[in-house]
């Protein structure tokens, strides 16, 4: 169970109750983090609010999306994120094994472009001040300057996501790992469970 308790929708005020039904509807099986943000109205209402407006508009590919949050997902180790996102990135047409070795120098089924928005996730994760001048004028060859905005907040948004899920230990909706097996991944690919690791710490 996560740390803080789940709260219900017939707990939050009216105004606020359309967003559980939009985040299952057209966001997908994210509702731990929807009942976690909840205790906190505020939270719900413009961060989640934001993610289905952006989903809405779709400025950028979802492959490009699903690469980028995935990235980043699995440099942080978010058991959580990569468990949702892995079948994402498939559905976009690349193997499940470009998901599960997404950080790979040599990951297989990436061309050119994928592996640039991998490589541009990881450097603004992991030492955003030195993303060069060439990777940007790259990206600049591939997508507007609304996209690389959108790209690289998702990227920056991602880790804090990873962060907050993991320090409240979410828990997995039912059906996401299942939906891992069923694209083909292995459950000993995903991040390591840390409440099993360290329940007696």
């Amino acid at each position: 169970m996560a740390r803080v308790r789940d709260i219900e929708v017939d707990e939050v005020a009216e105004e606020l109750r359309p967003i559980y039904q939009r985040i299952e509807a057209e966001f997908g099986p994210f509702m731990s983090q929807v009942k976690v943000f909840a205790h906190r109205p505020p939270i719900l209402e413009h961060l989640m609010g934001l993610v289905l407006d952006l989903n809405a508009q779709k400025v950028v590919p979802k492959r490009y999306l699903e690469i980028a949050v995935l990235a980043v997902s699995k440099l942080n180790e978010c058991r959580y994120c990569v468990a949702h996102h892995a079948p994402r990135l498939v559905e976009t047409g690349l193997p499940i094994e470009t998901a599960m070795n997404i950080l790979e120098p040599d990951c297989p089924g990436f061309d050119d472009v994928d592996r640039l928005v991998r490589d541009y996730a990881v450097q603004v994760t992991t030492d955003s001040k030195r993303v060069s001048n060439d990777m940007f004028a790259a990206l600049r060859d591939h997508f507007d300057e609304a996209q690389i905005v959108e790209l690289t907040f998702r990227t920056a948004m991602c880790g804090f996501y990873n962060r907050f899920n993991e320090a409240l230990r979410l828990d997995i909706e039912e059906g996401v790992l299942e939906d891992v097996l069923a694209k083909g991944g292995r459950l000993e690919d995903l991040p390591p469970d840390e409440l099993t690791e360290h329940a007696a710490e």
